[in-house]
């Protein structure tokens, strides 16, 4: 397993030859592509930023939390989990301190561990991976995107809760 990354390069670096290609150039102007990229979505990640940074220190996530968990407790998602179904579109890194709570808690091998690790893993930071795409694409119109990405993140969850139970 620690060879893969080095076998990888190698690989890259024998087609690059194979087909004549230079690979330092071609390194380099994607690197400084990915620099223009970078600076294009850091508007949009700050905003996300700020806006869940915000909600945590008002508080207003907490409220939300417990306003949203007898909804989610009818379609199977413990209310132990909701805070991270909810979060888990936001912050990739907010969503893993709450599953550390998860875990510290209630356990990695109880009901509610199990369903915050499937959440977590089946799930994606929605905002974060959509201003990446579409400010590298270019795209200004998102259309239906992201409400979908939302409804498959929320439908993810409750068959995640589900098929923690009757595992």
């Amino acid at each position: 397993m620690n060879y893969v990354v080095p076998i990888l390069l190698i690989a890259v670096l024998v087609t690059g030859l194979i087909k004549r290609v230079n690979v330092y150039d071609s390194f380099v102007l994607g690197a400084k592509k990915s620099f223009n990229l970078s600076i294009s979505i850091f508007p949009y990640l700050a905003a996300i930023f700020i806006m869940v940074n915000a909600l945590h220190a008002s508080g207003l996530d907490v409220y939300v939390t417990k306003f949203l968990a007898p909804p989610f407790k009818l379609l199977g998602v413990p209310s132990e989990v909701v805070q991270l179904v909810l979060l888990r579109p936001f912050s990739g890194s907010g969503s893993l301190a709450i599953l550390t709570d998860v875990y510290n808690t209630y356990g990695v091998d109880s009901y509610v561990g199990r369903c915050a690790s499937v959440i977590m893993g089946s799930s994606e930071t929605v905002f974060y991976v959509a201003s990446v795409y579409f400010a590298g694409t270019r795209v200004k119109r998102t259309g239906f995107a992201i409400p979908i990405a939302l409804l498959c993140n929320l439908l993810g969850s409750v068959v995640a809760c589900l098929l923690c139970r009757i595992m």
